[in-house]
């Protein structure tokens, strides 16, 4: 007989973290470390955990993926779970990264095992061999960086601006506005992180434009953002990099997709994230982690483009429902928001978590499982052998499918 599973999920704790927005989400009490993520998913990492049977959800799949997954999804991905669903919660910038794309992931991951390096070394850029597209929805107002601007805007920004890194930048900016003159800028930037003189210029540069902002800049939304990874990561040249990327802001319910390859870093806020099961992330600055300049400029796309919202497609009636769809085939996100007078449905196949936001739900599967009942922050998986789904009650949820 089919079953639904409630899980209990991992909280990681990095220094960019909140100490209360995730607490809050799930109705404990902050403890004293920030609370960055929430990790719901199979990935070895840090898989879910399966209540009753004592076992992560990780060893369920394997145990009867056909049952778990669905034939369709079992036969493209194998008996793994292909996504991963987080809740992430950031009053800091976190760093500077891009993912890679999937010849790079396999290659970069192969090559560290046959260095011998053991999972979990501090000097592995690679954990695992797949790629890592993901996907983004504000719960709060989010902010962050995503993509390259036009190597015009780009260069009005640098305008004015004193300091020797800057100078560098703007002159190969000026004299090439293709992809390849932004890699070629952003490339000098990244590579500055090795001199020992970058801080004290980066400082000359964070003044100028702390002057420019005192002055009524036009570019005051950019030049706040430099002032704010400046104070966070003082001497970091990753502050000036902001310069270059897309500033976006999202209010609760708007979505960003992410490509791998695309340099991005998320300032602050909270926000469900969903990606393919992957912990690859190679960084370039804003951080005290491990910088793979070589990996990073392998992987990353310096091709100027707007940020990408995924596709949305609203529905129902007491009930609002959304879906997010980007283009990839390992997950898609379906926000609920349920009102006591009508049920929603959720997709009804494959592999799925609902996690509840808020308010008190019920998990109803067609096949005979027993319903699950969902208070603030609890979530369960549902097998595909559980058949379609619907929720009841009162209160906000996401559910995490494969498309």
């Amino acid at each position: 007989m089919p079953e639904l599973y409630p899980l209990e999920n991992t909280v990681q704790h990095y220094d960019w973290g909140s100490r209360t927005r995730l607490a809050e989400l799930l109705g404990t009490v902050p403890g004293d470390a920030p609370d960055a993520e929430l990790w719901l998913g199979a990935h070895p990492s840090a898989p879910s955990r399966v209540a009753g049977p004592g076992r992560t959800l990780l060893e369920l799949v394997r145990s009867a993926p056909d049952a778990m997954l669905g034939r369709r999804v079992a036969d493209e991905y194998g008996p793994r779970l292909p996504y991963l669903l987080k809740v992430l919660a950031a009053d800091r910038a976190l760093s500077l990264q891009v993912h890679p794309k999937p010849h790079a992931a396999r290659a970069g991951y192969n090559r560290e095992n046959r260095q011998g390096l053991a999972p979990g070394d501090p000097c592995r850029s690679f954990h695992d061999d797949q790629h890592k597209p993901e996907m983004v929805v504000a719960l709060t107002e989010f902010e962050g960086l995503a993509g390259f601007r036009a190597p015009r805007a780009v260069l009005d920004l640098l305008d004015g601006l004193a300091g020797v890194l800057v100078a560098d930048v703007r002159a190969l900016l000026a004299a090439d506005r293709s992809p390849g003159g932004v890699r070629a800028a952003f490339t000098r930037l990244v590579a500055a992180r090795r001199d020992p003189g970058t801080p004290e210029d980066v400082a000359t540069t964070v003044a100028a434009v702390a002057a420019r902002l005192a002055a009524g800049s036009p570019s005051s939304r950019a030049d706040a953002t430099v002032l704010q990874l400046a104070a966070e990561h003082p001497g970091d040249p990753g502050s000036l990099a902001s310069l270059l990327l897309n500033r976006v802001t999202l209010d609760p319910g708007q979505g960003l997709f992410l490509p791998a390859g695309e340099v991005h870093a998320y300032l602050s806020g909270l926000g469900v994230e969903v990606m393919a099961s992957s912990d690859n992330v190679l960084r370039a600055g804003l951080t005290t982690k491990r910088v793979d300049e070589e990996a990073l400029l392998e992987c990353a796309s310096f091709v100027p483009r707007p940020p990408q919202p995924p596709r949305t497609r609203a529905a129902g009636g007491r009930g609002q429902v959304s879906t997010y769809r980007a283009p990839v085939r390992e997950f898609a996100l379906t926000l609920a928001d349920v009102d006591p007078a009508e049920d929603v449905e959720l997709p009804a196949e494959g592999p799925r978590i609902v996690l509840c936001l808020s308010g008190d739900l019920t998990v109803t599967a067609a096949h005979g499982a027993a319903p699950a009942s969902l208070g603030r922050g609890a979530s369960v998986f549902v097998p595909h052998d559980a058949g379609a789904l619907r929720l009841s009650g009162s209160g906000h949820a996401v559910c995490a499918w494969v498309p």
